[in-house]
């Protein structure tokens, strides 16, 4: 049989056409241009609706652009008509000097709602454009989008030559959205594109978070706005994001209205407060904020790497204390829970008070709004007592925990912002958790080089709210016996993670995922090599930052075994009995200081030498065994 050679070619064109979807050659689309109307007339430099219009960046012509009279947040897309998957963009920048760069950080979104609040990334531009040239990336969202658009970066009037669409038409699905790095993206989008000004208003919005290589995403209502103290100063401002309902964040099981995007502006390593949360669990503290590393989009606009993280706040799985009402006004119910703040802002809020010893504390729970004067005075007299007599009303084990993450990290900021909770039926204080790291590890100007004085950095050039500096003088410097608690909790921390070698794994390992961030945030911000904030030294790179922070950190380690008058002994394999015993043991506590001489014995485990004390009438800790050049440690329990 013979087959029409004409006919072969006509049934493999089909075939390839009807496969053209799969094979990422769809064709380019058209349909109703849409975008931002005002326009700059560069001849007059003047507002426009006739020069430079967004129908030039579909017109074919590399030689004409659009460009915005508004800076920022400005933009130029097409109407469809009706939903397409998206599998390819292409643009080219303005023929000018400075079009090539303007380009970057640009970013291409998709939506089925002609307001673009439902709005979804599609590809953000991270290389300077071409003159007289298209470039071109492929799209992996496989949503389908009846909007398209093209959001250009700050401060560029979204000046573009052209744009290109590919696609197919179909409503697809949520089977892979686009992240802009292996991050979590998270995209905000507010009602007429109002941005955030203050730190009242709540502006409505609509949050998108992708995460999970692009498998798994949060959309739903929430409103806006900025949050903060100094950092809200910066350029690169922080927010905080209230749900509607409790939403868990990528990583999390805990659900709640209140999350913050912190900006870590003068921080360059982008990791200083996820390292502080790293040695608040290595230090175990009973409570330590989720914070999760996150690429931030404002109305389509790029905005930088921030931290996603807990608001500080009773709730379930947050500051762990009975949530108040205000019918708890006597008996046990008026006890608890509470959560304070030794807070050098406290001025600035409504629901604060200066204690005896003229610390500024805020209340933070219950909230200025529910708060009854019963309560505010019965917190105030709970902080006062605490402060006139530490011991009885505070427990150490969370504040001297708090309190040698503040010191490992050299954190100035410990105590001009040190929270505190309390529960119900229960007179104790409770410190934690830890907050506000950005510029902890060698980032302030005020107090580097750190680790070349001689004190803790809290009696050295740290700022403290009110008189915290001599209140925390009476524990650690005077108080023999919280001294001694804070070298057992030392060693008990050097022994689980608090080495120099391990640190600096993890360190490694969380600037490699940080990575493809961190060259957008600083493309976006370019501030590498300028002095921001408290930089103490510029280190030219975000690998000499990172490098800086485990430099600190190793150096720190050493420095604290040494004013602690400790010794670091890893703890051995085996258990003390397979110890050669031809000699006597001597046992000494973790200052050094002797506490008997021993001998092993057959029958029990160790039997006193004439003239010194039972080892078993020792007090339950950790001790050092020597035996002849073996050292080694114990661990008596009661």
């Amino acid at each position: 049989m013979t087959t029409h050679p004409v006919r072969i070619v006509f049934i493999i064109s089909l075939l390839l056409l009807s496969l053209a979807p799969l094979r990422g050659q769809d064709s380019k689309l058209t349909g109703l241009i849409i975008g931002t109307e005002a326009t700059v007339d560069y001849t007059t430099f003047t507002e426009s609706r006739t020069a430079n219009t967004r129908e030039m960046a579909f017109d074919g012509d590399l030689n004409t652009c659009f460009a915005s009279w508004e800076r920022s947040y400005t933009w130029c897309g097409l109407d469809l008509g009706t939903p397409h998957v998206i599998t390819r963009v292409g643009w080219a920048p303005r023929v000018d000097s400075h079009g090539p760069q303007r380009v970057l950080l640009g970013v291409f979104e998709g939506a089925n709602r002609e307001d673009f609040m439902d709005a979804l990334p599609l590809y953000i531009i991270d290389e300077q454009g071409t003159i007289g040239q298209l470039s071109y990336a492929d799209v992996t969202c496989s949503r389908g989008f009846r909007y398209v658009r093209y959001v250009g970066p700050d401060d560029a009037r979204c000046n573009i030559a052209e744009l290109e669409f590919y696609g197919h038409a179909g409503s697809g699905d949520d089977t892979r959205l686009y992240q802009l790095t292996n991050l979590p993206t998270v995209s905000i989008h507010t009602l007429n594109g109002e941005i955030p000004y203050d730190k009242i208003h709540e502006i409505p919005a609509q949050v998108l978070i992708i995460s999970g290589d692009g498998t798994h995403l949060l959309n739903q209502p929430a409103t806006t706005r900025e949050r903060g103290n100094y950092s809200r100063t910066f350029p690169k401002k922080p927010y905080r994001i209230t749900f509607d309902r409790k939403q868990a964040m990528p990583g999390t099981s805990t659900k709640a209205r209140k999350w913050n995007l912190i900006n870590n502006y003068g921080d360059k390593t982008l990791l200083r407060n996820l390292l502080a949360n790293h040695l608040s669990r290595l230090v175990h503290m009973p409570y330590t904020p989720y914070a999760q590393a996150v690429d931030v989009l404002l109305n389509g606009e790029y905005k930088g790497c921030y931290q996603l993280s807990d608001r500080v706040q009773v709730h379930e799985g947050r500051v762990p204390v009975q949530e108040m009402t205000p019918a708890d006004t006597l008996g046990e119910a008026l006890t608890g829970g509470y959560l304070i703040e030794v807070d050098a802002y406290a001025y600035e809020g409504t629901s604060w008070f200066y204690s005896d010893r003229v610390n500024p504390v805020t209340i933070h729970h219950p909230s200025d709004e529910t708060i009854t004067p019963r309560q505010f005075d019965y917190i105030r007299q709970c902080f006062n007592r605490m402060e006139q007599n530490p011991s009885s009303c505070l427990d150490y084990n969370t504040f001297l925990r708090h309190f040698l993450v503040g010191e490992l990290s050299g954190n100035t900021d410990t105590y001009w912002s040190t929270y505190m909770y309390k529960y119900r039926n229960n007179d104790t204080l409770y410190t934690g958790p830890v907050w506000d790291f950005d510029i902890a590890f060698e980032n302030d100007n005020r107090t580097y080089p750190i680790n070349d004085k001689p004190d803790y950095i809290y009696r050295s050039g740290g700022s403290c709210a009110g008189n915290m500096r001599a209140f925390v003088d009476r524990i650690v410097i005077r108080d023999g016996a919280a001294q001694q608690q804070l070298l057992t909790i030392w060693d008990e921390v050097r022994h689980h993670g608090i080495t120099a070698d391990q640190l600096e794994l993890w360190i490694d390992s969380l600037a490699d995922q940080l990575d493809a961030s961190q060259r957008l945030n600083f493309l976006r911000w370019p501030i590498m090599n300028a002095y921001v904030h408290q930089n103490p030294v510029l280190w030219g790179s975000y690998q000499g930052e990172v490098a800086n922070v485990k430099r600190f950190l190793s150096d720190r380690i050493d420095w604290l075994d040494n004013r602690l008058g400790y010794t670091y002994i890893p703890y051995a394999p085996e258990s003390v009995a397979t110890v050669d015993a031809s000699g006597p043991y001597l046992v000494y506590d973790l200052y050094g200081r002797p506490c008997g001489c021993f001998y092993e014995h057959p029958g029990s485990c160790f039997y006193e030498h004439p003239g010194s004390t039972s080892l078993h009438a020792l007090p339950a800790g950790v001790y050092i065994l020597r035996h002849g050049s073996s050292t080694q440690k114990i661990l008596l329990t009661p």
